[in-house]
């Protein structure tokens, strides 16, 4: 499957928030906005995002939207992020975006974070080179209960 990354366009934002709405998709990614159906609060989000130094980008496969990715925060403490529409899930989708946004950006260490039962995730991470680091608990939004985190390292 060709996947590639580009910039995000204002016609991803739709695309980006029914992803967000898809209950099984909310309950794996597990933190997660308060209320993820607030569509006004979706948007101021994204206005931020948009203006800030992050980079941001839309993950199209075989030419359609299927999902974000993004690094962001403060140097030296940079995280990665991503969503997949469930769709795609176990198709490589994830693992290609994850390793071409990491590609554009050469700073490193880079960071990232995923629900401790989310074998998934931590499955795409663990091929793109992050190693576990520490375990935490938070709460989790999607949830409604603390849960355990991992968090892991690409290092330099």
């Amino acid at each position: 499957m060709d996947v590639v990354l580009r910039e995000v366009h204002d016609s991803d934002l739709p695309v980006f928030f029914r992803h967000m709405n898809d209950p099984e998709a909310l309950r794996m990614a597990a933190f997660t906005p308060k209320d993820p159906a607030d569509r006004d609060a979706f948007d101021a989000h994204w206005r931020l995002l948009r203006a800030s130094s992050h980079v941001l980008r839309t993950i199209l496969a075989e030419g359609d939207v299927v999902g974000s990715a993004a690094v962001y925060g403060e140097p030296g403490e940079r995280e990665v992020t991503y969503w997949v529409d469930r769709a795609y899930w176990g198709r490589g989708v994830a693992t290609a975006a994850l390793r071409a946004l990491i590609g554009e950006v050469p700073e490193r260490p880079l960071y990232a974070r995923a629900a401790a039962d989310n074998a998934g995730s931590l499955r795409v991470l663990g091929k793109c080179g992050f190693r576990e680091t520490a375990r935490a608990t938070g709460f989790a939004q999607a949830r409604g209960e603390e849960i355990e985190e991992v968090v892991l390292r690409l290092p330099g």
